[in-house]
């Protein structure tokens, strides 16, 4: 971290911190939430040489703090920062224009509305220690052959979202947004994604190619009882990320959240097709076909979440990714590879507010280290307290 970016983060927590001690008119209402999560990633099966290169091992911290404002009965603000493995990040910057529950206009920086983890993805609101294979940002094994997830999350960026609500009777809501955003970047040349390029501070937060990407997001949530809902969600995205606007990607998503009493069942499956630069053959793996200046890449995962006690929740988790398509001449992964974990964690309520997480995972790679491994294990032990 740099002196510039622990700068950055006294003074975004000084100026929240004033904001919510300072008196001001009784017509506006200021609302402040946090989380932070310090989490020790084990990876003992690992070689210590290299296991920086394959998973952010060790102690990392997330860090958000929010600040919520209601300007008036039809205008609020909302301003988020977190701090993790990437610095300093302005997460959330924006307004909100009401015009009605089914009409609405945000208009700054925000993670724009794709899949239904992107809504807890603050550590306080997730009971295991990391995200989902899909939405992963540093935390799963060999980490550096996959690039990440397939929508590392979160994912904030410039520009603005229709969104709204309507309810038909008492027991059925459908949610829709629909956005244009600066979208993901990546160089000419580049075979995947960048998405430091997206919330590195030494970088300008604008458009590389100046052509937005778009993007929607459907869902539907019924009350099946009066213990029981179930929500269903469509998302979709699609832009291109190179300079010269020329290569496309697409994201496309369905997810599924039933709760029953306390327990809740969450899935959700994504998937990115992508193009890249096919001019430099002896840039890949495999031999370019006539159709082959493309990947897809595919995750999915499915959570049940129980508790035991009022103070211990189970958690079950099932997660993969699947690639597709050529790869670069180096990459280990072939043009159809395959990762599985597993893993069973527990979430244990210390005191009001503050957490435990303990989740041992097992991992199944479908291609062998450079030690010839090609099943793993790692621990995550964390502690993690709502602000």
């Amino acid at each position: 971290m740099t002196r510039t970016d622990l700068s950055l983060l006294v003074a975004i927590a000084t100026a929240l911190l004033l904001a919510m001690w300072t008196s001001s008119a009784a017509a506006v209402d200021r609302t402040f939430a946090g989380s932070m999560q310090l989490d020790e990633n084990l990876a003992p099966t690992l070689p210590s040489t290299n296991a920086r290169t394959a998973v952010f091992d060790g102690f990392t911290t997330e860090l958000s703090m929010k600040l919520a404002v209601d300007l008036t009965d039809h205008v609020s603000g909302n301003v988020k920062v977190c701090y993790g493995c990437h610095g300093v990040e302005a997460d959330m910057a924006y307004l909100d224009l009401r015009a009605f529950d089914e009409l609405n206009f945000r208009v700054g920086r925000f993670s724009p509305s794709f899949g239904a983890f992107n809504l807890r993805h603050d550590p306080a609101n997730h009971k295991l220690a990391d995200k989902p294979l899909p939405y992963d940002m540093g935390k799963m094994l060999r980490m550096r052959d996959w690039n990440l997830g397939v929508l590392p999350s979160p994912f904030p960026d410039n520009g603005v979202e229709i969104d709204g609500t309507h309810w038909f009777g008492d027991s059925v809501s459908v949610d829709y947004a629909a956005y244009a955003v600066s979208g993901f970047k990546g160089d000419d040349n580049q075979q995947d994604l960048d998405f430091v390029q997206s919330r590195n501070g030494n970088l300008y937060y604008v458009d590389n190619n100046s052509t937005p990407a778009g993007g929607a997001r459907l869902s539907l949530t019924a009350k099946l009882g009066a213990f029981a809902d179930l929500t269903l969600g469509a998302s979709g995205m699609f832009g291109t990320f190179d300079p010269q606007n020329r290569l496309t990607y697409g994201i496309f998503g369905g997810d599924l959240w039933l709760r029953i009493g306390r327990t809740n069942l969450r899935a959700e499956w994504l998937m990115r097709r992508q193009e890249f630069d096919t001019s430099d053959p002896t840039l890949f793996k495999y031999a370019i076909t006539s159709n082959g200046n493309f990947f897809v890449k595919h995750g999915a995962y499915v959570e049940l979440e129980q508790p035991l006690t009022g103070e211990l929740d189970a958690i079950l988790r099932v997660d993969g990714l699947l690639r597709r398509g050529n790869v670069s001449a180096g990459s280990p992964l072939s043009d159809d590879a395959k990762v599985l974990r597993y893993t069973l964690g527990a979430s244990y309520a210390i005191t009001r507010g503050v957490r435990l997480k303990i989740s041992p995972e097992f991992w199944q790679f479908d291609y062998a280290d450079a030690t010839g491994r090609k099943l793993e294990a790692s621990l995550h032990v964390a502690v993690v307290g709502a602000l």
